[in-house]
């Protein structure tokens, strides 16, 4: 259950991260909200956007990385027999079998 909530909340703080980084300026233009003409002095300059827009990149960035932690930390309490993502179970070795010889009549 706790795993689940974990994912779902892991998800929705990536599709919020890329959409967030999508919206900022780029020194090529990109998506951004700044490009445009008008004068200043409104609400949200476009110095003011960009100085949210980062703050606002770097908490969703914190929390992503909070929750891949704690998935991780989850994950290895679910299975404390395998110590590493490399030990894998290993199959039983079976002797080759002779290939069976028809009789003849």
């Amino acid at each position: 259950m706790l795993q689940t909530v974990l994912i779902v909340i892991h998800l929705l703080l990536a599709v919020f991260l890329v959409g967030i980084i999508l919206i900022q300026q780029s020194e090529g233009g990109g998506l951004g909200l700044g490009g445009g003409g008008g004068g200043g002095g409104g609400f949200m300059t476009a110095r003011g956007t960009a100085n949210f827009l980062t703050r606002t990149t770097g908490i969703l960035a914190g929390a992503f990385m909070i929750t891949s932690l704690a998935l991780a930390v989850v994950a290895s309490r679910g299975a404390p027999e395998r110590k590493s993502i490399l030990d894998v179970p290993a199959a039983p070795i079976e002797a080759p079998t002779q290939p069976s010889v028809p009789l003849a009549k």
